[in-house]
């Protein structure tokens, strides 16, 4: 846990006042932390009750919002995917202050029914919001305008399903992950230019030539273990650590899977990560090692109740799971046993988030249940809204935004 505040912290220092700034907040884990002791993000609302401002969102897209200062950003695709478009909105009114087409006249993919064309989540930091197609391309934004700074069209793979990997970006570099059914690699964008910095295609060992064993869709996970930065990676059969600098690899543990779609998370020391959305499977992985650390990196691997697409939470020594058909576990991350169970009902998509000393999980059936962290079970409420969530939430110290099918909500008293 030590080591993951440490991040948070240099994140903090380096931007001023935290910002929910990428794909699970600050620190990429799920954790708002309030620089005010009384939080007030509300923890009951429906259509009419705390609700700031509601904002129709045209087109359709999965990407979260992301914010700075007072503004917001979020991703959508219009016509089928084929006009891939980015919108900013105030954050105090729910005004839509623009919206930009960053790509047109796209060459869609086939996606999955519970896909869209806009699923990966920007980055935005001071003056630069960095959004991410997939294979659509990628793209820097001048955050204040929306005006196009550089673009990268020729990065592409068969994703099969649709793009889902979220940018994130590492000092000088955005880093992207794609693993499709005919190429797999990692990529770093020069932040300026938008000119590859370095370039590492994997180095798996599939066993097979069908495409549908080799792809995932995971985000990567920037931590620091030992004073030492690593970039994390879920792939198909193999998670691998990166030096973030170069792309040289640290070490890589080993397993049987494809399709991995849930972020990993850190805390304590130690990585969780999950690995695949068939048979899925739970790794609890020590990133000492150097190497192959498949045999003396991994403490625990459990194969059942295991989610597929929700990323976990790690809070205050305690990690906890949301599972796609509605099953929240919390568990000893020492050695993976359930300390309770609880069944919440609905379906579920979008990664929970820990914010005022809640855990907020958003359902795709319209709910969201507000959860308090512990040993033992304990829902403060449930929430309901016109429509459900397949985007995972964003938060700042007085109000949670809410991603539904067709609009944007500001939660807040």
């Amino acid at each position: 846990m030590i080591n993951s505040i440490v991040l948070l912290l240099a994140i903090v220092s380096a931007d001023g006042p935290q910002q929910w700034s990428q794909f699970r907040g600050p620190s990429g884990d799920g954790h708002w932390t309030s620089r005010d002791s009384n939080s007030t993000i509300p923890v009951r609302w429906d259509e009419k009750t705390n609700v700031a401002w509601k904002v129709r969102l045209n087109g359709k897209g999965h990407s979260s919002p992301v914010i700075w200062g007072k503004r917001l950003w979020a991703t959508t695709a219009l016509n089928g995917g084929k006009q891939l478009d980015v919108i900013c909105v105030h954050l105090d009114s729910g005004k839509i202050l623009y919206q930009r087409t960053v790509f047109d006249g796209v060459d869609t993919q086939r996606i999955h029914t519970t896909s869209s064309h806009a699923s990966p989540t920007p980055v935005v930091e001071e003056g630069r919001v960095y959004v991410h197609f997939g294979s659509y391309g990628t793209a820097c934004l001048d955050s204040m305008s929306g005006k196009t700074l550089w673009t990268r069209t020729d990065l592409v793979v068969n994703h099969r399903h649709g793009p889902a990997s979220s940018p994130i970006v590492a000092g000088k570099v955005v880093i992207l992950q794609f693993d499709g059914l005919d190429k797999q690699f990692m990529v770093a964008l020069d932040k300026t230019s938008g000119e590859t910095a370095w370039f590492k295609k994997r180095d798996i060992a599939y066993n097979t030539e069908v495409g549908e064993r080799k792809k995932a869709f995971c985000t990567p996970l920037l931590i620091t273990h030992e004073d030492t930065e690593q970039l994390v990676t879920t792939a198909a059969r193999a998670a691998i650590a990166y030096n973030a600098v170069d792309g040289s690899e640290l070490w890589r543990v080993r397993f049987i899977g494809d399709s991995a779609t849930a972020k990993p998370v850190y805390g304590g020391g130690m990585l969780f990560l999950t690995t695949s959305c068939v048979d899925a499977k739970m790794l609890a992985i020590n990133p000492s090692g150097r190497g192959d650390i498949t045999e003396t990196g991994v403490d625990w691997l459990l194969d059942k109740g295991i989610p597929q697409r929700p990323s976990p939470l790690f809070i205050d020594g305690l990690l906890y799971c949301m599972h796609d058909q509605g099953v929240l576990t919390c568990r000893d991350p020492k050695t993976g046993d359930a300390i309770w169970k609880e069944r919440l009902g609905g379906n579920f998509a979008a990664s929970p988030i820990f914010a005022g000393g809640n855990i907020y999980i958003p359902s795709q059936d319209g709910e969201t249940f507000v959860v308090k962290p512990g040993r033992a079970f304990q829902l403060i409420n449930k929430n309901e809204l016109e429509e459900g969530c397949m985007s995972s939430p964003a938060a700042n110290d007085d109000s949670l935004f809410l991603r539904t099918d067709s609009h944007l909500y500001r939660i807040s008293k």
